[in-house]
C-alpha cells in the first residue's frame, strides 16, 4: 500500500494562536518530527515556505509567510529538551534560523543516524522510509513552488508524508544506535550540524577552497581572503547569492591583478546582478587597501593538490581509514573526509577542527603515526 493511501489529515495553521494551541501538549520529554519546505532562488538565505510537524499521531502544516511563527517555536523546541527528529537537517535549520537561531535543543538527524548504523552515507529520506518502514513515498512535488498560495492538495499531501514516518524511523534508528553503542557519536555530529547552521559570518578562512591560489604569495592569499569575506558579509546583508556580487573566478582575478580604477573593476565584474555602484565603490576600497602583516598572519595557507611525499602519506591514511571503517562498519567518508586528511598532512600536522571529538579518539593515534618524521 502506498503512503498516500495512509496519509492522515494535517490542519493548515496560519494564525499564531492556533499554532500555540497545537504546540501546547508538547512537553519536555516529547519527540517531535519536523520538516520544512523552502525556496532558494534569488536570495542568500533559504526562504522558509512551510513547516511540517508531527507529534504523537498529530500532524500540522504551518504557514510561515504571515505572522504565524514569531517566537512561538522557542519555548517548545529550544527552551526544553524536546527531541526534534529531522532528516538531513542542515538547510532546514538555516531556513528556520529567524525563528530558532541556535536550532532545536536536541536534534536527531535520521540521515546521520542511518550512516552510523551501516545504511550508508547520505541516504535519502525516501530510501530510508522504504527500507525501515516499507512505505513508498511519492516525490512528484519535489520541485514545487512552495511559496505559492494556496498550496495544492497534492503539495499538502506530499508535505504531510514527509513527517508521517519520522517517529517510526526514529524509534528503529534509536534502537540500532544503542545496539552499536553509537548514541554519543550521533549526538555529537548532530550538535556539530546545529553549530554549522547557526554560523552568522560564514567560513573564516574561505580562501582555503581556492586551490588555484596555492602557489600565490601569502600577501595575495590574504587579499583573496579579504575579498571573499567581504563578499560573504555583503551577500548576507543584501540577502543575495554570493555569485550575484562576485563569481569565484572574478574574486581570483581581483586578488591576482588589482584594478587600477573603478572602471576597470566594473569591466571585470560586468554582468553581476547585485554589484551596484555602492558595492563597487566599497569593493574597490577593499581591494586597494594595503595588506597588513597581521592579515597575512591570520590567513591560513591555501593548500594545493597533494604531490610527492604528501600524496604518499594521504594514500596511506586513506588505506588506514578504509580498514578502520570496515572494522567499525561505518562509511569511510563519515570517519574522515579527504579534505580533512589534506589539511592535516599539508597543514603542518595541525589536527583539523572537523576531526575533533569522537573522531580524534579513534583516528589520532593511527593518523599521527603516518606523518613524516
Amino acid at each position: 500500500m502506498s503512503s498516500s493511501e495512509l496519509a492522515p489529515a494535517a490542519p493548515w495553521i496560519d494564525h499564531r494562536d492556533d499554532l500555540a494551541a497545537w504546540l501546547a501538549p508538547i512537553g519536555p520529554t516529547a519527540v517531535v518530527g519536523l520538516d520544512t519546505e523552502f525556496m532558494r532562488r534569488n536570495t542568500f538565505y533559504p526562504q522558509l515556505a512551510l513547516l511540517q510537524l508531527a507529534h504523537e499521531g498529530r500532524y500540522a502544516l504551518i504557514d510561515p509567510l504571515g505572522d504565524t511563527l514569531g517566537d512561538t517555536l522557542q519555548p517548545v523546541f529550544a527552551a526544553q529538551p524536546v527531541v526534534t527528529v529531522m532528516h538531513s537537517a542542515g538547510e532546514d535549520l538555516e531556513a528556520m534560523a529567524p525563528f530558532l537561531p541556535d536550532g532545536p535543543h536536541t536534534l536527531f538527524d535520521t540521515q546521520i543516524a542511518a550512516a552510523f548504523v551501516g545504511m550508508g552515507l547520505g541516504i535519502s529520506y525516501r530510501a530510508l522510509v522504504a527500507d525501515l518502514v516499507g512505505a513508498e513515498l511519492d516525490k512528484g512535488e519535489t520541485r514545487s513552488d512552495w511559496l505559492q498560495r494556496p498550496l495544492t492538495e497534492s503539495q499538502k499531501l506530499y508535505a504531510t508524508l514527509d513527517v508521517v514516518h519520522l517517529h517510526p524511523v526514529h524509534a528503529i534508528l534509536t534502537e540500532r544506535l544503542a545496539e552499536r553503542g553509537r548514541e554519543a557519536w550521533h549526538a555529537e555530529d548532530c550538535a556539530r550540524m546545529k553549530r554549522r547552521a547557526s554560523q552568522r559570518e560564514g567560513d573564516p578562512q574561505p580562501q582555503r577552497g581556492f586551490k588555484p591560489a596555492a602557489d600565490w604569495p601569502r600577501e595575495r592569499q590574504a587579499l583573496l581572503r579579504r575579498i571573499l569575506r567581504w563578499r560573504e558579509t555583503t551577500a548576507r546583508t543584501l540577502d543575495k547569492p554570493r555569485s550575484w556580487l562576485l563569481e569565484d573566478a572574478h574574486a581570483l582575478d581581483l586578488a591576482g591583478s588589482l584594478p587600477k580604477d573603478l572602471a576597470a573593476l566594473e569591466a571585470l565584474a560586468r554582468g553581476t546582478r547585485a554589484l551596484r555602484a555602492a558595492q563597487r565603490e566599497e569593493l574597490f576600497e577593499v581591494v586597494r587597501r594595503p595588506v597588513e602583516a597581521s592579515e597575512v598572519e591570520a590567513t591560513a595557507s591555501v593548500l594545493g593538490h597533494p604531490a610527492g611525499e604528501a600524496k604518499r602519506v594521504i594514500n596511506e591514511m586513506r588505506s588506514a581509514i578504509d580498514t578502520l571503517a570496515t572494522h567499525l562498519d561505518l562509511p569511510p567518508g563519515l570517519l574522515c573526509s579527504r579534505r580533512s586528511m589534506e589539511e592535516y598532512v599539508m597543514g603542518g600536522g595541525e589536527w583539523p577542527e572537523a576531526l575533533e571529538g569522537w573522531r580524534r579518539e579513534v583516528l589520532f593515534d593511527r593518523l599521527s603515526a603516518l606523518l613524516p618524521g
